[in-house]
């Protein structure tokens, strides 16, 4: 799949997650803005990647904006996302 415009998904709530997804041609580039950056940045990041990966995106850059959000929701506003922009 191809991100072929640029698409968010998630709120900035307590326990969520603010996704917005722009086409690129440089690979998985992620910029996280998080609360819990300095203890879980480098984890949110591995989960975004791997769903990415998962559903078949090679290039798109990721601005994620984390309140506190568990795995499953990360990935569920990432894939929500996904299928927004393709």
């Amino acid at each position: 799949m191809t991100i072929n415009k640029p698409a968010k998904c998630g709120t900035l709530e307590s326990n969520d997650i603010f996704v917005m997804l722009t086409p690129s041609e440089n690979g998985i580039s992620i910029e996280l803005e998080s609360v819990v950056e300095k203890q879980f940045g480098n984890h949110i990041k591995m989960v975004i990647e791997e769903k990415l990966k998962e559903m078949g995106i090679t290039s798109v850059l990721v601005k994620a904006q984390d309140k506190g959000a568990l795995d499953y929701t990360i990935r569920a506003r990432i894939e929500g996302a996904v299928k927004r922009g393709c």
